[in-house]
């Protein structure tokens, strides 16, 4: 008996052991994209040759990278909203995607929002993956973390998003949630990360400025998988003992990171970009599969050819200056609303159209939001107020950069944020600080979108101000169709024109 019960002591220890000792070093793969804004199929971006991309390629190489070795496939967020093949179904095509390709977690972009919290709850059901989102409070739908276990090495995966999501998505797709600092949240679950695992990973819809200033402030990160500012990292970054990475946008590259990992603790790593295009290996069929049964129904509603264009119309440069694309679109909305002047975020237009033929699918990428025009009745003084918050932040390429009609006006990067804007005239005449000035925008700004309270505060101004529903009423409401989304104006107008060749005319420029 005494044997025996040797023998079974031994036995216990040996199966709660032998997993830790078999993990004193493990090899751990991690595949990652980020910003995926539902561009599925090849295209050939500004400056390159060659088609990059392609969803159901990204798959095939994440099935080859995956091989027998220990691997996560993360996402950093924004991959339901963008591209028509996704916009249209609301996200579900990416998800399905998703699914088939076998994330194993996801921390939700701000862009995730932007269909509304119904949607997001339906996106979230359908996953088989955890959507996550640690600093995001009134959500049931979202996880702050996951952890995963591979070959007894404990992985948590923590999830953030930025902050102002409050401000970069809709004010109604975000009614009862709240968004504390990626740093508070963080700094809250770790001391429970550290109890549950060994090594701690934060996905991030941050931006690459925003990731680094965590691992400074928040010691204990392991690794940031980050997103949000499409930026192309191409080697591993080390900021004290932080790895930080990022996968550039639209299933472009595929980020792989390999931890050499002893004793619970990373012991080494290296990484790279791997560029993804149809030449670059074979696809995934089954991917394929769902990306070609979605990309049919796309098919079937846009590309009705409504026009043509004589000219490239730049949607790339609208976070940095003036340009034939923005100038149309703010021309369409300032003659549409029959007001004195326009003014839209560059980030309101997410591509450009190529010269030759139009179809509705262009207009639906290069406008993928659900706005709606209005105009509102502004002093001089608030005009003035927009155009420095558009011009604030020049050094971030911020989606805030303005695009305008009926207006002209000047200013200095050098200049502090807030003294940049000179030189404003509206309708050919200096700018009248008193006087007031119907000026045509979308809902999205007017209830603070992109940071713009000057405008809401304008709107709320007006006697008979509410906001019911997303339903707005004010006296100092021009102008408001919420039945027809913006690029339905557009639309409309370039069928109408048939042929367009906007050119830019010197509405903003720079003075140093």
């Amino acid at each position: 008996m005494k044997n025996f019960r040797l023998a079974l002591v031994s036995l216990v220890l040996c199966l709660i052991l032998a997993p830790w000792g078999y993990a004193t070093q493990v090899d751990l793969k991690i595949l990652y994209v980020n910003d995926f804004h539902g561009f599925a199929e090849p295209y050939k971006p500004s400056g390159s040759d060659a088609p990059l991309g392609g969803i159901a390629y990204l798959a095939g190489a994440v099935d080859r990278a995956r091989g027998k070795q220990p691997s996560l496939l993360l996402s950093a967020g924004d991959m339901i909203q963008g591209n028509p093949w996704a916009n249209l179904f609301r996200g579900k095509s990416s998800i399905d995607v998703m699914n088939a390709m076998r994330f194993d977690a996801m921390v939700v972009g701000n862009h995730e929002f932007d269909f509304g919290p119904k949607v997001l709850k339906e996106r979230t059901a359908q996953a088989r993956f955890p959507l996550l989102g640690a600093n995001v409070k009134g959500s049931a739908a979202l996880k702050p973390y996951v952890i995963k276990n591979f070959q007894g090495v404990r992985i948590a995966i923590i999830g953030v998003v930025t902050q102002e999501t409050a401000v970069t998505t809709h004010p109604r797709n975000v009614a009862g949630l709240t968004f504390s600092t990626p740093e508070s949240a963080v700094k809250k679950y770790l001391p429970e990360l550290k109890r549950r695992a060994d090594i701690v990973i934060v996905l991030s819809h941050c931006g690459f400025q925003a990731d680094k200033e965590l691992a400074t402030k928040v010691p204990g990160i392991d690794v940031i998988v980050g997103g949000h500012s499409h930026t192309k990292i191409l080697q591993p970054e080390l900021v004290g003992q932080t790895i930080i990475v990022q996968a550039w946008e639209h299933a472009k590259v595929l980020g792989v990171l390999n931890l050499k990992i002893k004793d619970g603790k990373v012991a080494g790593f290296d990484g790279e970009l791997q560029e993804i295009s149809p030449a670059a290996g074979a696809p995934n069929s089954q991917v394929q599969e769902i990306v070609a049964r979605y990309e049919r129904q796309v098919d079937s509603l846009l590309q009705r050819a409504i026009g043509e264009t004589q000219v490239d119309l730049d949607g790339e440069h609208v976070r940095t200056g003036e340009t034939n694309l923005g100038d149309f679109v703010a021309d369409v909305m300032r003659q549409t609303a029959g007001a004195e002047a326009a003014l839209i975020d560059g980030g309101t237009i997410r591509t450009g159209i190529p010269q030759g033929k139009i179809t509705v699918k262009d207009v639906y990428a290069m406008l993928p939001f659900d706005n709606y025009l209005v105009a509102i009745s502004l002093t001089g003084a608030q005009l003035k107020a927009a155009l420095e918050h558009g011009v604030a932040r020049l050094e971030e390429r911020s989606r805030s950069f303005p695009q305008v009609s009926g207006l002209t006006f000047t200013y200095s990067r050098s200049a502090p944020a807030g003294f940049r804007v000179k030189d404003i005239t509206v309708g050919g005449q200096p700018l009248d600080a008193q006087k007031e000035y119907v000026v045509a925008t979308n809902d999205y700004l007017v209830a603070g979108g992109d940071g713009y309270t000057v405008l809401g505060e304008a709107l709320k101004s007006g006697s008979d101000f509410t906001n019911l529903g997303g339903t707005l009423t004010s006296s100092k409401l021009a102008y408001n169709d919420p039945g027809a989304w913006l690029r339905d104006v557009v639309i409309n107008t370039i069928q109408t024109r048939k042929t367009i060749a906007p050119k830019t005319d010197g509405r903003i420029k720079a003075v140093d």
